[in-house]
């Protein structure tokens, strides 16, 4: 394999989409838990002084949209002299929802090929292709360039929540790159971060001393901090650290540039070092299989490199709306594999019940919201939806499963 530089970016909670994902995802849970059997298709658009929500909603729950909308947006950090043209307080709340199509909810209520089923004729909530991916790059097993790049995200909103830099806004970026060397990360080549704040900062008003400053607080207080436990580290001789490459970013979130559900899908999965299927994950409920299928995906393929029958894993589901079975699955090991794709295919098939209600049902997606407070897929909405070790997600938990794919692969050996 040759040598090569990978890159990935995260974005913080306060970046324009990811408001929008984490109000989508806010929305469902307060659904879900008041009424678990919630079909939401949510979707959420800001823009300056403006949060719109729209969709198609059939639930037995009864919500105050508003109080909700203005409470994670405050959570977020846009409120009061740093809200920045989008104050939880004073924004304009729309809501436009219709209730979900007779159309799909027929054929998710009833799948057509399991009508003899009487337990999980859940039909898929939609068409489409959702993949799942894992290596053995990281102990989460995620790829290492968006593994750092959501450390460093999250960091950059820790040290802003805790007022550690007082001077830092909600909105930011975080990129890195990867220098790999016959396929396995060996150094950190560029670290990119570009975060939002005030004008001044301590009395400086000039632009270049502003970002000398902010280059040297975020490297001490950011970069250093999220990856002292990592055995690849940075180091300012040898990776690139830059900082708001066009000089400042005082003028950020809603109001520098309008927001929308589900615009950040490949920040939410693997930072494009595998294949995404193009449906996003937000605001959906777990019978939309965009969703809950990408998470079972997931699981798959982290059992697969957990049982270590390959170095590296993706999976494709396919499924048809209203019908419960994949249409097609595959497994691809980039040559890492153990065994031969049709055996580990077999394996994966007798080993994983991949229909939505058995996917619901093994991961208990309808209820968590409830057993978590209220507020489960929202903490999801920000720094991916896999590798978290930050949260108790079961789609990461795979070591019955990977034992038991040991276990049942070893007449293959």
């Amino acid at each position: 394999m040759s040598d090569f530089i990978f890159t990935s970016e995260s974005v913080t909670e306060g970046h324009p989409d990811k408001i929008c994902d984490q109000i989508s995802d806010a929305v469902l849970d307060a659904l879900l838990t008041e009424d678990p059997e919630s079909r939401v298709a949510c979707e959420t658009v800001v823009n300056t002084g403006l949060c719109l929500l729209t969709g198609e909603i059939t639930s037995k729950a009864k919500l105050d949209y508003i109080k909700l909308v203005r409470d994670v947006i405050k959570k977020i950090g846009y409120e009061g002299s740093k809200a920045g043209g989008f104050d939880a307080n004073s924004c304009a709340v729309l809501v436009a929802l219709d209730e979900q199509s007779p159309d799909i909810s027929q054929g998710v209520n009833e799948a057509d090929d399991m009508k003899d089923d009487l337990e999980n004729n859940t039909g898929a909530g939609d068409q489409g292709i959702m993949f799942g991916y894992a290596c053995d790059e990281t102990p989460e097993m995620m790829p290492l360039p968006i593994s750092l790049a959501h450390r460093l995200a999250r960091q950059l909103a820790k040290v802003r929540h805790e007022k550690v830099l007082n001077y830092l806004l909600p909105d930011g970026k975080t990129q890195v790159s990867i220098d790999y060397k016959e396929g396995i990360p060996v150094s950190i080549n560029t670290i990119l971060i570009s975060t939002q704040h005030t004008a001044e900062i301590d009395g400086i008003t000039n632009e270049a001393e502003i970002r000398r400053r902010i280059t040297e607080d975020l490297w001490l207080n950011v970069v250093l901090p999220a990856t002292e436990d990592l055995e690849i580290k940075p180091n300012r001789q040898n990776t690139r650290f830059l900082v708001n490459p066009t000089g400042k970013f005082v003028v950020g979130g809603p109001q520098g540039d309008a927001g929308l559900t589900g615009r950040k899908i490949i920040v939410d999965t693997y930072g494009g070092y595998a294949r995404h299927g193009g449906g996003a994950f937000s605001g959906k409920d777990p019978t939309k299989v965009d969703r809950s299928a990408a998470y079972a995906a997931r699981y798959v393929a982290k059992s697969i490199v957990k049982a270590k029958l390959a170095k590296k894993a993706e999976v494709q589901l396919s499924y048809a709306i209203g019908v419960a079975k994949p249409i097609s699955i595959l497994i691809e090991t980039f040559g890492t594999g153990a065994l031969a794709q049709a055996d580990l295919t077999e394996l994966i098939k007798n080993n994983f019940d991949l229909r939505p209600a058995a996917i619901i049902k093994e991961f208990d997606l309808r209820n968590l919201p409830k057993k978590m407070g209220g507020d489960f897929f929202r903490e999801t909405a920000s720094y991916g939806h896999f590798g978290r070790n930050d949260l108790k997600l079961p789609w990461e938990n795979v070591e019955e499963k990977a034992n038991q794919l040991i276990e049942a692969a070893k007449v293959l050996f």
